[in-house]
């Protein structure tokens, strides 16, 4: 059932598997994403952290168990008007896509969840949407170029403003630091964090291995391994050094920087 209190969970997962030859790629998770939550999802590779966020994206099906969106199974409404709108970035998303779009087109192309706009018709009115989400990401003086003569940084930043043009329900992150090097990790980290200032109703869920990128702006925490959530909840009560320590597997000791950023080691 979906979360009792006065306010619905934008996206929410009860009791969710995922089973693939036998295999429990998900086991029986329950995670709920409510208004203004910034979540992060935290694990070693392989303990199902990328499968949740596509069944979050209703990009997968579960096996067993339910999923709610604002209130209403899966199942009882029609996911192909929803699914737009739950925005959804990887840190393959720039590989898949052709480089030689411009950042508009990249932008333009989430209006139907595609990843071309030949596939569909757009208007002006789309044109110019695209363009003011560029602004927004403070990239709109690439629109018109083209995403593969971008670097790597400028990317990150069209594929955040490509989650703004459905006017989204919740953001969902897929490691999105991954293809950065480590100046491109820090300003994507701010940028997430100012994002979440500017942006204080939209929910996110980030999916990330890393402790040291985590955004100060982060309000919940789930640790997974073997496929399921072993503790969620509020983040400085769910991240403990204990609790890393279960999740990874190795002793790990878990610190706050003097920025309130949080950093995790072996001691």
């Amino acid at each position: 059932m979906p979360n009792e209190s006065n306010v619905s969970p934008v996206l929410q997962t009860s009791k969710v598997s995922i089973v693939r030859e036998g295999r429990h790629i998900l086991d029986s998770v329950s995670i709920a994403v409510s208004p203004t939550d910034r979540w992060v999802i935290l694990g070693p590779n392989g303990c199902g952290k990328t499968t949740l966020l596509r069944v979050l994206s209703l990009y997968l099906h579960p096996s067993s168990g339910n999923i709610f969106v604002q209130g209403r199974a899966l199942g009882t409404f029609d996911i192909r008007p929803v699914r737009p709108r739950i925005a959804y970035m990887s840190a393959s998303l720039a590989s898949e896509i052709r480089p030689v779009l411009t950042a508009t087109q990249v932008v333009m192309s989430a209006k139907n969840g595609a990843l071309e706009t030949w596939w569909h018709s757009y208007s002006e009115q789309d044109t110019q949407r695209a363009v003011e989400c560029l602004d927004r990401l403070g990239v709109a003086w690439c629109a018109d170029r083209e995403l593969g003569a971008l670097s790597s940084g400028e990317q990150q930043r069209v594929l955040l403003a490509r989650a703004l043009m459905t006017d989204p329900i919740a953001l969902l992150l897929d490691e999105p630091t991954a293809r950065l090097d480590l100046g491109g990790r820090e300003n994507l980290i701010r940028l997430l964090q100012t994002f979440a200032t500017d942006n204080p109703q939209l929910p996110s869920v980030v999916v990330t291995h890393h402790v040291d990128e985590i955004p100060i702006s982060t309000t919940h925490c789930a640790l997974m391994r073997d496929g399921k959530i072993i503790s969620s909840g509020p983040l400085h009560e769910t991240l403990t050094s204990d609790s890393l320590s279960e999740c990874f597997g190795t002793s790990l000791l878990l610190e706050q920087r003097a920025n309130g950023r949080l950093t995790a080691y072996a001691p």
